[in-house]
């Protein structure tokens, strides 16, 4: 309780409330996107494989929905298992780990933020939406991704790639994230300066 009370009496809690804004815009738009019918609520949305030009074929909404990681990077059964399991592992370490860092940089707070909010965004598709949309176990839901991006066609022998991987709010979320985490390489704190050692108590006589 001691921790909750600290973020609620510190600015921490606005790089918190950042995220959670970000993991709400990021299921919207999911929910948006793929449609639902909850308590009789029902809003149909996009065809599966559906695009919608944004900015002509450079830009385009679509509806797809991948078992792996960001950007389409796909995973055995038994993968997607363990891959949603580090979701959940990985947003709670995120989350105490921002709360750590409440006394550094700004931009290491808003960064490791954004990546929470990706994480976290990403964890309620793979863990919920199974059971949600009843079409598997918990754990075992498929994320929604609707953002295509055209670049120039990459043929590297049996690998051909004709759009940048179909993304979300999300991934996006973890990009930036990483990204402002890399200009800003100099101002991470080292593991000992976020978790310091307590000083050893002498021996007594």
């Amino acid at each position: 309780m001691s921790i909750i009370k600290n973020i609620l009496n510190s600015k921490i809690k606005y790089f918190y409330l950042t995220a959670f804004l970000l993991v709400l815009l990021d299921q919207a738009t999911k929910l948006a996107v793929k449609g639902f019918n909850f308590g009789g609520l029902e809003h149909q949305g996009l065809n599966y494989g559906e695009l919608i030009p944004i900015i002509g074929s450079f830009l385009q909404l679509t509806f797809i929905e991948n078992p792996g990681m960001a950007f389409g990077i796909h995973f055995g059964v038994i993968g997607k298992f363990f891959l949603s399991l580090f979701s959940v592992i990985a947003s709670i370490g995120l989350v105490y780990l921002i709360y750590k860092l409440k006394d550094f940089h700004f931009a290491v707070r808003l960064g490791f933020s954004l990546i929470l909010a990706g994480a976290f965004g990403n964890l309620i598709d793979r863990v919920f939406y199974g059971v949600i949309f009843d079409y598997g176990p918990l754990f075992y839901g498929l994320v929604v991704d609707f953002i295509q991006i055209d670049i120039p066609d990459i043929n590297l022998g049996f690998y051909s790639l004709s759009h940048w991987p179909v993304f979300n709010v999300a991934d996006s979320c973890v990009t930036i994230g990483v990204s402002i985490l890399i200009l800003f390489y100099n101002k991470i704190p080292n593991y000992t300066d976020i978790f310091p050692k307590k000083a050893s108590e002498p021996n007594q006589a």
